[in-house]
């Protein structure tokens, strides 16, 4: 695996595929999108959030959904914790390079941040695999330019989602964040490829443990595959963080599939945008 050098900056790579690659073409499709979400009213500190990472033309809406209710708060580290797709390795990947780029223009890591979360667990390790091709951290990166400044990222890819790397992650990360007002946010779609109604009842299995913030029920639903999310493992460890950083409930804020954007039933893929919540 290829190792990460201080100055390694990661391109884009999913630009003009998942999102606009001209930056004032980009910036107004995710202004427009956050301009006409409407996000229901959350009150309390938002730890972390739950955000698909489809192409914009399909799980945009969802995503603004999340990304709007943090417009404007301060929020100096985001954690972002995302599956692998095109890549398969053990352990956790953590990119503690210079930065990720985005047609918008650089998001720097918080280098220092990522090299304690690497230090806690051999199974988190700095390396280029898992970051080289993958879209679901990338496509988040936008949304967080236009609602967030002066931020630094921690870009987190999951190559293992077993119950035991998902707890492992979730309570180191929140021992690194302890101090710091930070967001998490788990990158995940839900279930693929299913006729409509069948995607609708599978999604509605997952979003119900989403919303009960039972990231145990969540995990053992994955296992048993009576749920089924690309980024459960993600949602899992976000959930455990979340909880250790003082959220106590969780908001769901919006469920969609790709069929009520383009009209066929056939073969869906689910999205869900959620917000973990603290209260005091």
């Amino acid at each position: 695996m290829k190792l990460v050098n201080p100055e390694d900056v990661r391109p884009p790579a999913v630009a003009n595929m998942f999102y606009p690659g001209e930056p004032r073409v980009l910036e107004k499709n995710v202004q427009e999108l956050l301009e006409t979400s409407e996000p229901p009213a959350v009150s309390g500190h938002i730890v972390g959030l739950v955000c698909p990472h489809a192409g914009y033309m399909y799980s945009g809406r969802v995503a603004a959904y999340a990304y709007k209710l943090v417009a404007g708060r301060h929020y100096p580290v985001v954690a972002i914790i995302s599956p692998s797709h095109r890549e398969y390795f053990p352990g956790v990947s953590v990119f503690d390079g210079r930065g990720y780029l985005t047609p918008l223009g650089l998001v720097p890591v918080a280098a220092d941040l990522a090299e304690k979360l690497i230090e806690q667990d051999d199974r988190i390790f700095s390396s280029w695999a898992g970051h080289t091709e993958e879209h679901a951290l990338e496509v988040q990166l936008p949304f967080l330019q236009k609602v967030l400044t002066d931020f630094k990222i921690i870009p987190i890819v999951m190559g293992d989602q077993d119950a035991e790397t998902c707890r492992m992650l979730g309570n180191v990360l929140a021992t690194v964040l302890e101090g710091h007002s930070a967001l998490i946010v788990a990158s995940s779609d839900l279930s693929h490829y299913y006729p409509y109604d069948q995607a609708v009842r599978i999604d509605q299995g997952t979003e119900r443990y989403v919303a009960q913030f039972d990231e145990t029920g969540l995990m053992e639903a994955l296992e048993t595959r009576r749920s089924e999310a690309c980024g459960g493992g993600p949602m899992v460890a976000a959930m455990i963080a979340s909880k250790k950083l003082g959220a106590q409930e969780s908001r769901i804020l919006l469920y969609q599939n790709s069929g009520d954007v383009t009209g066929d039933h056939s073969r869906v893929v689910g999205y869900l945008s959620a917000a973990f919540v603290g209260l005091n």
